[in-house]
């Protein structure tokens, strides 16, 4: 069965950075687009980059356009989000994605911006 296992949360300071992992199994990993959404305390869950399944194109919502580096490892089944010049507004819960007839969604990692 799909397995999609996020990592790599945790509290930093604005400014900071951080490196999310999502280990991917139970499907051709190579084969899909993924994603990484994020759900910010009390609101609703938005995409907030999309990588090909070669990972040679990539898209990312504007409030993270030129902080966030989305990246994949086809050889290792693993999907990264490098997170740069963090914001209090980018505390929230990370999920990775794939689109197989459903939807699959990891169990997410927090990340949490505050001095």
């Amino acid at each position: 069965q799909v397995q999609l296992v996020e990592s790599g949360g945790g509290l930093v300071q604005p400014g900071g950075s951080l490196r999310l992992s999502c280990a991917a199994s139970g499907f051709i990993f190579s084969s899909y687009i993924m994603r990484w959404y994020r759900q910010p305390p009390g609101k609703e869950r938005e995409l907030v980059a999309t990588i090909s399944s070669a990972g040679t194109m990539s898209n990312y919502a504007d409030s993270v356009k030129g902080r966030f580096t989305i990246s994949r490892d086809n050889a290792k089944n693993t999907m990264y989000l490098q997170m740069d010049s963090l914001k209090p507004e980018d505390t929230a819960v990370y999920y990775c994605n794939v689109k197989w007839g459903v939807d699959y969604w990891g169990k997410g990692t927090l990340v949490t911006v505050s001095s």
